[in-house]
């Protein structure tokens, strides 16, 4: 059986060996930390090409750029605007082949081909659309914030009921849906107006259909 004696070492060898150990380990890290390392993953991208307010644009974009960004970050389009980011506020509605959709639930490219309007495509100061014009004559807005998508949705909604498409609250779906307020506020219920403008945000919406509602 060994015995202490047989381990025995002087202080010098023991400072040398350390002195060793601490060497080898300086050397070998960064070998070891550079073979850890990995080259960073790019993310998938895509070419998508669309029209927006009758512009075409050609964009090179990360699969996972939703419409809204698109057109915020991309277009430098920022009438259009980002509010819950969640499709539940509207502030983000803009209008995609004759559709209001939430632009911040779409991915851009889910709409390669497609015609898209915002509020700078509907009109602009000295050139406006007749909505817009309503929204400022009967102060359909305070902050201003949640105007554009109101705005677009209720140009859409117009032409949804034009169109024949029931809400939620049409009385009779075996004829045309009409602008009254219950079915204005049923269809724009999606727009969230956090100043409570809802009352003149609808009376515009009916000074533009021409009905008295």
């Amino acid at each position: 059986m060994a015995t202490p004696e047989d381990f025995s070492i002087s202080r010098r060898g023991l400072i040398a060996g350390g002195t060793a150990s601490v060497a080898a380990a300086s050397v070998t890290a960064p070998l070891t930390s550079r073979a850890a390392e990995k080259p960073a993953n790019r993310p998938p991208t895509a070419r998508v090409a669309f029209e927006v307010n009758g512009k075409a644009h050609d964009l090179e974009l990360d699969t996972r750029t939703t419409l809204l960004d698109a057109l915020r970050e991309h277009l430098r389009l920022t009438g259009t605007k980002k509010g819950c980011d969640h499709g539940q506020c509207g502030a983000c509605t803009v209008i995609v082949d004759g559709r209001r959709i939430n632009s911040c639930l779409s991915l851009a490219v889910m709409h390669d081909g497609d015609k898209i309007t915002t509020i700078e495509g509907l009109g602009l100061p000295g050139d406006l659309h007749p909505m817009q014009e309503a929204f400022i004559v009967h102060d359909g807005y305070q902050c201003g914030y949640c105007t554009p998508g109101q705005i677009c949705s209720a140009v859409a909604v117009l032409d949804e009921i034009k169109a024949g498409i029931p809400s939620h609250v049409t009385a009779d779906l075996t004829n045309m849906p009409t602008v009254t307020r219950p079915e204005l506020r049923e269809r724009m219920s999606g727009n969230i107006c956090r100043c409570g403008a809802y009352s003149n945000i609808v009376d515009a919406i009916v000074d533009v259909a021409g009905v008295k509602a």
